[in-house]
């Protein structure tokens, strides 16, 4: 006897009355299986919930032994229940124990049934348990049965997701939607943050799950399906000029998805048994996540990320929800992304953001670039971190070993409360250090700078008690626009850089875009295979002199009055820099014939990152006023290591002997010809680093905000003197090879200098 066509919706309209019952848990539990039994015409109906330890645990069932709820349990892979868990698939059997896989529990009783129809209870692809149904006579359950079992256990999946099961499980531990989970990704800013998930395109949450009426709910799945598929096609058409690119490819996955009957049919089924359109739209979503995480194809895998964007864009159509937004932020808020861009991050309170973990992202990301800009952590590469979250669950950023915590258990939370009231108390002593001279112990000053490149960077000037802005990547300000900057915004935003330095000196580097700093408003870019050395940086400005000219003029104009200094970056070949100094002449030339006020000094440098220039350096230094030494694609193209390759990140070290001459040379040349110079890589905010760049002979240095205080207090225990009489004779080529990180680290222990 198999149960009728209307039995799941006869079914569902039962389950919402217990749902609405004042019982407990387990009352409501026990009357959910007794439910499905009856109306499934089944002999057995049991619930196995997964807890934190990948252990399933029975609890409840109607026609095994009740003795064995809460006794039961099994390991995910172990036996039928837990293959399901494992390969998050149903199970449709005529004898369970002819199955290779049946494992016989004898506290259960179930040896008498024979047939077995097993489904994953899911929710956002992830499995939170099992539910089976038995019957003692050999049958093969119909194709609507396992359908009604799968929507059915959609309904438990929620319950279990309210809470409140954890108490039941006589092992006393956590169920498997609040375990503590680590992530290990890749460290793209550092920093520690704890505080609370909050997605940045949150899931729609569907709270109506039982329908009053299918065939309403049949037209309003139509509906919105339709409207998808016409919104979908109206931005192809719109993406037709643009030509092919990555974009377009994205569209035309979602347009596949789209007409796909299969998906169709499938939420149509599930709204005939009983579902509201919305919960129909989630169970599809949520049964096709669990299988395609499951794929090793990563072409498959990829294709799950363009299906649940679609589907969340059916989810909000149908509920009448606009795409994206922020909405109220918790106090300590760690935004969980895909990934997302430079400007989004904008839209969040910056006051209240602890940290930001993206599923992809990468060091030279915009969105990185600004997140390090504005202070918090932020780890990437963690494949499927989305789907493992919920809003408000906690979460620890660790962005200096690139380990997320996700629901931490209490004692690695109080290790990382710990850490962070550390991390305070140094930044308190360091705050301490700000009015303090950066002078080292015998004497020697130090003139520390700021990187910075957006309005948020300036109070920083104060707050670490730089001596200027060593470096200002004028880019920015075009990387987090959603339009090109115009001329105006581009003299406003310079002119309030120089206002707010006041008397300090301030270095602009010209736009480096380009390469892998695409601007997604300008189409001009094309994919290159080595972006780093492909059309960027002043390539781009001198081959596009308008774009050039443009933010010439805003300089000159916002500097009227005051000093300017102006770097070009990427410079190859001596005559670049000529060609952008001419430029900037003519410039001057033409707000002086239309009576502008112009800057009372201009000086002119480059930046020192392709390696071609140690071979010009005596033709450079002779026309640049002052030049600034790029250290991070000077260290990477000086050894053929990309710096965002995560297989080559320890492999080159910017304190090895090569790169150590390649630095002292450049210096050696610079004080030759009396030319300031500047390093302004990612190795000065390193205190360890730094201390060999003043060993070297460096006395003026450049980086983040939060780097100032740890440098300035290994510097002010330093006798630099001492050290460069030790670290020279080490670069010497007649001096057998050594390691000079460690040399470095044992001589600050020594000399109990902070690194």
């Amino acid at each position: 006897m198999r149960a009728s066509p209307a039995a799941p919706r006869l079914l569902l309209r039962r389950l919402r009355e217990v749902l609405a019952e004042p019982i407990s848990p387990q009352e409501r539990l026990d009357k959910i299986v007794d439910q499905i039994a009856t109306n499934m015409v089944a002999e057995v109906c049991s619930v196995y919930v997964l807890r934190a330890d990948d252990v399933l645990e029975l609890f409840a069932t109607v026609g095994l032994n009740r003795e064995a709820v809460h006794q039961t349990v099994m390991r995910v892979g172990e036996g039928l229940v837990g293959l399901i868990a494992a390969d998050a698939r149903f199970l449709n059997l005529s004898n369970a124990q002819s199955h290779p896989a049946f494992a016989y529990k004898p506290e259960t009783g179930e040896e008498i049934f024979n047939s077995f129809l097993g489904v994953p209870i899911l929710r956002a692809g992830r499995t939170l348990g099992v539910l089976v149904v038995q019957n003692k006579a050999h049958r093969t359950y119909a194709e609507e049965e396992v359908e009604a079992l799968q929507t059915t256990a959609m309904i438990i999946a929620e319950m279990i997701a309210a809470g409140g099961l954890e108490p039941l499980s006589r092992a006393g531990g956590a169920l498997d939607l609040k375990r503590a989970v680590q992530l290990k990704g890749l460290s793209l800013a550092e920093g520690v943050g704890l505080g609370h998930v909050v997605l940045h395109e949150p899931r729609v949450v569907v709270s109506n799950l039982i329908a009053d009426d299918a065939n309403r709910e049949m037209v309003r799945l139509d509906g919105a399906i339709e409207k998808l598929r016409i919104s979908v096609d109206d931005l192809l058409s719109r993406t037709e000029s643009d030509g092919g690119g990555e974009h377009r490819d994205v569209l035309e996955a979602y347009r596949m998805f789209a007409y796909d009957r299969g998906w169709v049919r499938k939420m149509e089924e599930a709204v005939r048994n009983g579902l509201t359109a919305e919960a129909a739209v989630e169970k599809v979503q949520s049964d096709t996540r669990a299988r395609m995480l499951r794929q090793t194809d990563p072409y498959l895998r990829e294709r799950l990320h363009d299906f649940d964007a679609l589907a969340n864009r059916l989810l909000r159509e149908l509920i009448g929800k606009p795409h994206g937004g922020t909405g109220l932020l918790p106090r300590d808020a760690v935004i969980i992304a895909r990934n997302m861009g430079a400007a989004e991050l904008f839209d969040y309170d910056r006051e209240r953001l602890r940290g930001l973990v993206l599923e992809e992202g990468a060091p030279t990301s915009h969105v990185t670039i600004v997140a390090r800009a504005i202070g918090i952590p932020v780890v990437g590469q963690l494949e499927g971190a989305v789907s493992l979250v919920e809003t408000g669950d906690a979460i620890i950023v660790d962005g200096e070993a690139g380990i997320v915590h996700l629901r931490p258990a209490s004692d690695v939370e109080s290790a990382y409360a710990e850490k962070v009231r550390f991390r305070a108390r140094r930044q308190a002593q360091y705050r301490r250090l700000r009015s303090r001279p950066a002078s080292t112990k015998d004497a020697q000053d130090v003139q520390m700078l700021l990187n910075a490149g957006l309005m948020v960077d300036l109070p920083h000037l104060e707050e670490a008690g730089a001596a200027g802005i060593g470096l200002f990547r004028t880019e920015l300000q075009f990387m987090v626009a959603s339009s090109f900057p115009r001329m105006a915004e581009q003299e406003a935003l310079y002119r309030k850089v120089l206002e707010t330095a006041g008397e300090r000196p301030v270095t602009f580097r010209s736009l480096d875009i380009g390469g892998d700093k695409v601007l997604p408003y300008v189409h001009a870019f094309e994919e290159e295979e080595n972006p780093a050395m492909g059309w960027r940086a002043i390539r781009l400005g001198l081959d596009r002199p308008g774009l050039l000219r443009t933010q010439i003029r805003s300089l000159l104009k916002a500097a009227g009055g005051r000093d300017l200094r102006l770097m070009f970056p990427m410079i190859t070949e001596i005559s670049e820099f000529e060609r952008a100094r001419d430029m900037v002449e003519r410039e001057k030339n033409f707000l002086k014939k239309h009576g502008y006020k112009l800057p009372d000094t201009v000086k002119l440098g480059v930046m020192i990152e392709v390696p071609s220039l140690l071979f010009q350096l005596d033709e450079l230094f002779s026309v640049v006023h002052f030049a600034s030494v790029g250290s991070n694609d000077l260290l990477q193209f000086t050894m053929a290591s990309d710096r965002g390759n995560t297989r080559l990140a320890g492999r080159y070290d910017p304190l090895s002997r090569p790169f150590l001459r390649v630095l002292k040379t450049i210096l050696d040349k610079a004080l030759e010809h009396h030319v300031p110079l500047t390093l302004c890589g990612e190795i000065a905010g390193r205190p360890l680093e730094a201390m060999a760049l003043l060993a070297l002979g460096y006395r003026s240095i450049s980086m983040s905000p939060s780097s100032i205080g740890p440098v300035k207090a290994m510097l002010l225990d330093l006798d630099v003197s001492r050290l460069r009489a030790r670290l020279l004779p080490r670069l010497d080529a007649a001096r057998p090879a050594g390691d000079m990180r460690q040399f470095l680290r044992d001589y600050a222990e020594e000399q109990g200098i902070p690194v």
